[in-house]
């Protein structure tokens, strides 16, 4: 036997009456004709009113079990409930008005179509009058286009042309068209006509004219006195199929084995015609990756075999209006060949090329020609990329996308592999692709760029919009594209500029904001949205109703609902401004809602657990400051059906007769339906079976009738189900022993229970076995339930051999035990026994705490305690409860404690990701459990901090090492890291690229691509919360292009000036740098042009960072290679090398003797040729630019001598023999401290930041050696 049922269905919601006023069955003392209460908005989603829907609801609970009194909704019910709180601002209303009766199929009352209308309002984006005919002719409503002919139409010429226009309204519109941007007279072309109550326009040729006479733009304008709604722009094109040009085509000659193309070149249709080839004969030409027919309907031969002169070749285009085909006149061809016999035998040949003395080819393109080729295509549309190549033997076509894969999801090979079609491209299907034709000589490439640009496309389309009378709105008109559309706003199809002025309104780009609306206000607003690629016209209208509340449902209304179920009374109404609505019972002056009430926003008054103290007479009043409405609900509640005694599995011998029980228990003011089912199929009553009313009898019984039975008890509200099944033995042979001639079952019940030897932990349970019904019982299983945690649920407590009928069973502290036993044979297990007496054991402190306890964060800054929480045969007292305990591991702070009934807490303001010690203990009222064990826990993860001393090297041109160190502060477990990096040179950037990997995974190696280019390199670590702070480096430049160098924190902001060297702002400041900042000067180098497009410095302060970009010159340097490191921290120490404290030895020395030089020359009276500039503010007179930097640079930023400017304003290298006096002839160029070359700078920084900052200028020993001369 099994229990199921499907009382959801009716019982759910109850069930909506007709008013008792208007009702023949009231009348008459009979129940009213039920309307069940159905949702709407789940019946209606697909566009159909569907009063089945009900029905097939409540029969898809066949499968169901019984549900409790008290259940919740399903989750769907859940959802639809969910959804019914979400409603538009301007209509207020029901979602769900009332169910169609189970068997009924009548139509919906016109108040259910209005209650349907305002559900789709809340749901959409459109606003609507809602449908009631009383207040559609009330209320006024501007034009709004509902039907129109697409943008780009066209028309057969042999039929009449149709131009679609409707639009409704309140007074309804009248239309006009205009043609070209200019007004249209219709009542002057005798052959055009517009509809009657719509604006389609009919052009009828059945009196002559010629359809291409009336081609052009037309557009369509609806208007009352509220506003004018306007159509797309509409251009009509009339089909056009011409004739293809007469032309005498020569055989083709060709030599066995080379390419050859046959074009087709049709004739320019509208729209363009399908071309397909075939013989003159009308056999289609068999194709293969031999032979195919491209996009553009020429016919390829990536190689010409003697067989293919067997026929001819004719293209042929098929024109979709006029569905007529055209021929051109057919190819013949004449195949040179080495070997004149065409021998069939060598088509299958393994090398037939060779077999027929064709010489073997590399593959080379027939289509796109050359290496390199580009395409642009619309977003949304179909990217159709197409490669076909020549070649002996016929080359294999292969497809890639540079820098990824190919989309696989909407990507797909046609034509043999020759052709790549992706559907639905958008903007990351950019790029570059290229096909790769290949054979045994050899292979070739073609790499394809794909832009994709857009037409506009909505973000946010604007929508009509509803206000009472000084209140405020917007439209808002959003929409993307490539390019970026522009957006044009007009009023009633007048540009709005040149509307007249509204104090109310306010244009704010996109958005137009309405302030203290009135109803002078109502117009029709659109919106044109456009770029090169197309537009979007959106109509919106404004409208400014001032209507007192208005109730949109029947009154009086009679809803049953079944005890227990969830019900929801709804009243929808109307009105401007928005109504409120409260609800009020039997008349009572207190508004209902909260407890076992609940309000929603649309109305409805939800009752969560129907109770008999629920019935009775539900008023809804809706109030705005314009007047109040009322509505009365009347509400019964009916007891549920209830099948109590069901029926049972049987099993029987053929010929005798079965009996299945169906009693059933209903609400005697409903009228009861009992039915049967067979296999979940509606089931025949034939003259073997009688049905009455508690029970089904089948004489007879036969093997057909084997299966299950579905006893349906059901009312108009509800319904219950019990499931049996019947097991029909057939007739045995003679049997060979005993046993064997007699049918075998399942054990009967044992019987009997008895409890006995009553202990504190322990009890013996003795039953009476049942039949074995000639299969011997093999096992008994006991099983238990308990009335406190789980009550009627039963556990298996422990198996027994099937020779004992006495057991001692161990049992847990303060549990009140109840058993059954249940017998085993092979054929299966017995019905439970009845359950023996109950008996409850004493109480005792838990032995046991709850396991699986764990400490994991939900936000970063707390975390949850969790645990399995213990059962009843583990609680061994009352008021089970647990004690949990936390403390910092690391601190080792005293422990927190809190006392939970539940199986969860959270612990609150917690630092991110530290681990805490947890421990969790049971505790009843007899007394606490053991002492727990603690368990490690983490509180909430957080975004890491950014990867420490990330490094870029770069050992050769071929590839770049990474290397980086673990975050500062994981903040969390870390789980990975990615990197993005992505090609530049100059203003060009290449496609980044995305990499991720494992946490213990500190190198990387980028293989480079292009030795030109650099690359910038951004890297953030991953932990379950997300990405975290990134760091950003860049790759070294090649080595004829000088690169930036990363000062140390403490250095203030250089940039390299126009000269391309590095001066100092400060003297004291680089000398007291430890590190240095630049590679000092090694005489012994040859000299080296150094090449600087764009160089980037960035200076950290104490104070802030700051980022500098400056535009160098490329400069020639003599006797020194200036190669700067923005990663001086992957460098060795400088300060350990030889050459480097020899050098410092030398400039030592240098500086010695310049002092000396210069004490001698002062000494003499001489003047020392250098402009002071330390601590000087700069004055006007020095030069600015424009952008704020100062340029120090010699002759206005002259390109040294022996250099010269590059077409591309570069300065290449004219000479390699400059010496330093070079540059120290100008006194701009200097040499520092440390014997390094220091060209003037420029420092860009923001206003604030440029305030107090002082230039200095080292003093350069070059200049004073040159002053002494």
């Amino acid at each position: 036997m099994r229990r199921l049922a499907a009382r959801g269905a009716a019982g759910d919601a109850g069930e909506v009456a007709a008013p008792a006023a208007h009702s023949s069955d009231s009348a008459q003392g009979r129940s009213p004709s039920p309307w069940r209460l159905i949702d709407l908005c789940a019946i209606w989603d697909s566009g159909v009113y569907l009063p089945s829907a009900a029905w097939n609801g409540a029969s898809s609970g066949v499968a169901r079990r019984r549900l409790n009194e008290a259940e919740k909704l399903s989750s769907v019910r859940e959802a639809q409930l969910k959804r019914l709180e979400v409603t538009r601002p301007r209509v207020l209303g029901s979602r769900e008005q009332g169910r169609v009766p189970r068997m009924a199929r009548k139509p919906p009352p016109p108040w259910v179509h209005a209650a349907f209308l305002l559900c789709l309002l809340s749901l959409g984006g459109a606003i609507e009058i809602p449908m009631d005919p009383s207040i559609q002719n009330e209320l006024t409503q501007p034009p709004t286009i509902t039907k129109q002919s697409v943008k780009d139409h066209i028309v057969d010429p042999r039929d009449n042309i149709l131009i679609e226009c409707e639009a409704k309204g309140n007074p309804a519109p009248s239309f006009h068209w205009t043609r070209n941007s200019r007004f249209f007279n219709i009542a002057k072309d005798p052959r055009v006509s517009m509809r009657r109550r719509s604006g389609t326009l009919v052009i009828d040729f059945r009196s002559g004219g010629r359809p291409e006479e009336y081609e052009g733009e037309y557009q369509c304008f609806a208007r009352n006195k509220f506003g004018t709604a306007l159509s797309n722009r509409i251009r009509l094109q009339v089909s056009k199929s011409p004739l293809w040009p007469k032309e005498n085509l020569d055989p083709v000659v060709v030599q066995e084995g080379a390419p050859l193309t046959l074009q087709c070149n049709p004739p320019p249709g509208l729209p363009s015609p399908v071309i397909f080839w075939m013989s003159s004969s009308m056999e289609p030409i068999t194709q293969d990756k031999r032979v195919s027919q491209g996009h553009n309907g020429d016919l390829y031969f990536s190689n010409v075999m003697l067989q293919d002169m067997q026929t001819d070749y004719s293209c042929n285009a098929r024109f979709h209006f006029t569905h007529t085909i055209q021929q051109k006149n057919p190819f013949t061809l004449k195949v040179l060949t080495n070997h004149p016999y065409n021998d069939s035998s060598l088509r299958n040949h393994p090398d037939m090329y060779s077999a027929r003395g064709v010489a073997e080819r590399t593959p080379s393109f027939m289509y796109p020609q050359g290496t390199a080729s580009s395409q642009m295509v619309l977003r949304g549309m179909d990217l159709l990329l197409e490669c076909i190549a020549s070649g002996v033997p016929t080359p294999d076509i292969a497809w890639y996308k540079k820098g990824g894969d190919l989309p696989s999801d909407k990507a797909k090979f046609e034509n043999f592999n020759k052709a790549l079609r992706i559907t639905n491209v958008s903007e990351e299907d950019s790029g570059e692709y290229f096909c790769l034709a290949s054979n045994k000589m050899g292979s070739i490439r073609h790499t394809i760029s794909v832009r994709v640009k857009a037409a506009p496309y909505w973000l946010d389309e604007p929508k009509n919009l509803i206000l009472a009378p000084g209140e405020d709105g917007r439209l808002v008109c959003r929409a993307n594209g490539n390019p970026k559309p522009t957006v044009q706003w007009l009023v009633n199809g007048e540009p709005l500029q040149s509307a007249p002025p509204n104090p109310n309104r306010e244009v704010a780009g996109d958005t137009i904001i309405f302030r203290d609306t009135q109803i002078s206000s109502r117009a029709v607003y659109q919106c044109n949205t456009s770029n090169e690629h197309g537009y979007l016209l959106a109509n919106a209208f404004v409208s400014v109703l001032d209507v007192p509340p208005r109730m949109l449902s029947p009154r009086n209304q009679l809803i049953r609902v079944i005890l227990y179920n969830r019900t929801r009374l709804d009243c929808p109404f109307f009105g401007s401004p928005i109504p409120t609505l409260r609800w009020f019972k039997n008349g009572q002056g207190s508004n209902l809602d909260g407890g076992n009430y609940h309000v929603y926003e649309n109305g409805s008054l939800e009752i969560k657990m129907i109770r008999k103290e629920d019935q009775g007479i539900y008023t809804c009043v809706a109030t705005n400051i314009l007047g109040k409405a009322e509505n009365q609900v009347r509400l019964e509640v009916k007891d549920p059906t209830r099948i109590y005694r069901m029926p049972e599995d049987q099993v029987a011998k053929r010929g005798t007769t079965v009996q299945l029980e169906c009693r059933v228990k209903h609400d005697p003011s409903l009228k009861l339906t009992v039915s049967w089912l067979k296999d979940d199929e509606p089931l025949y009553i034939g003259n073997r079976m009688k049905k009455e009313d508690d029970s089904l009898t089948i004489f007879g019984v036969a093997e057909r009738d084997q299966g299950s039975y579905t006893c349906v008890a059901s009312t108009e509200l509800d319904q219950d189900l019990a499931k049996a099944y019947l097991t029909v033995l057939a007739d045995q042979a003679t049997p060979t022993n005993r046993l064997a001639a007699l049918p075998k079952g399942r054990p009967d019940r044992p019987r009997d229970l008895e409890l006995t030897d009553l202990a504190e932990r322990s009890v013996r349970l003795t039953w009476i076995p049942g039949d074995a019904n000639n299969s011997p019982i093999t096992d008994y299983v006991v099983q238990f339930e308990e009335d406190q945690f789980q009550p009627g649920v039963w556990h298996d407590h422990s198996k027994y051999p099937g020779s004992v009928n006495s057991a001692v069973l161990r049992l847990s502290p303060y549990v009140n035990y109840q058993f059954r036993v249940i017998a085993i044979n092979e054929v299966g297990s017995s019905h439970p026994s009845l359950p023996s007496e109950r008996y409850r054991t004493s109480g005792a402190p838990p032995e046991s705490n709850p396991g699986d306890v764990k400490g994991e964060g939900t936000r970063k800054n707390n975390m949850e305690i969790t645990w399995t929480p213990m059962n009843a045969t583990s609680a061994f007292g009352p008021n089970l409860r647990y004690i949990v305990k936390w403390r910092r591991r690391e601190t080792r702070e005293a422990w927190n404690n809190v006392t939970v009934w539940g199986s969860r807490y959270v612990v609150g303001q917690t630092p991110v990701y530290v681990p805490y010690e947890i421990r969790v203990q049971a505790e009843n009222d007899f007394g606490k459990g053991p002492e727990p064990e603690s368990v490690i826990g983490y509180s909430g993860e957080d975004l890491p901090s950014a990867p420490r001393r990330f490094r870029v090297r770069q050992p050769n041109l071929e590839t770049i090492n990474l290397e980086w160190d673990h975050p500062e502060h994981p903040n969390g477990i870390m789980i990975g890291y990615t990197l993005k990096y992505v090609a530049f040179n100059g203003t060009k950037v290449g496609k980044q690229i995305v990499e991720n990997f494992s946490p213990n995974q500190t190198k990387f190696t980028v293989q480079r691509t292009d030795p030109v280019s650099r690359y910038r390199f951004t890297l953030s670590a991953r932990t379950q919360v997300g990405s975290g702070e990134a760091v950003t480096e860049e790759s070294p430049a090649p080595p004829n292009e000088a690169t930036p160098t990363a000062a140390p924190p403490t250095l203030p902001p250089t940039t390299v000036g126009a000269t391309g060297a590095v001066s100092s702002i400060d003297a004291t400041a680089i000398a007291a740098t430890t590190e240095a900042t630049t590679v000092p000067i090694i005489p012994t180098v040859a000299p080296t042009t150094i090449a600087t497009t764009t160089v980037a410095t960035t200076t950290t302060t104490t104070a802030a960072t700051t980022t500098t970009t400056t535009e160098s010159p490329p400069t020639t340097t003599s006797g020194t290679k200036i190669h700067e490191s923005a990663y001086t921290n992957n460098q060795a120490d400088i300060a350990t090398q030889g050459w480097f404290i020899g050098l410092m030895c030398a400039i030592a020395l240098l500086v010695l003797i310049l002092l000396i030089v210069c004490f001698i020359k002062r000494s003499r009276g001489g003047k020392y040729p250098v402009r002071e500039k330390k601590d000087v503010p700069l004055g006007p007179e020095d030069p600015k630019e424009e952008d704020g930097s100062f340029d120090y640079s010699d002759e206005d930023n002259k390109p040294l001598q022996g250099s010269q400017t590059s077409l591309d304003g570069t300065i290449k290298q004219q000479e390699s023999d400059d010496s330093l006096v070079d540059y120290g002839e100008g006194g701009e160029g200097q040499f520092n401290e440390d014997g390094s070359f220091i060209g003037q700078y420029t420092v860009k920084k923001d206003k604030e930041e440029t305030e107090g900052n002082e230039s200095s200028e080292a003093t350069s020993p070059v200049n004073a050696i040159y002053s002494l001369a």
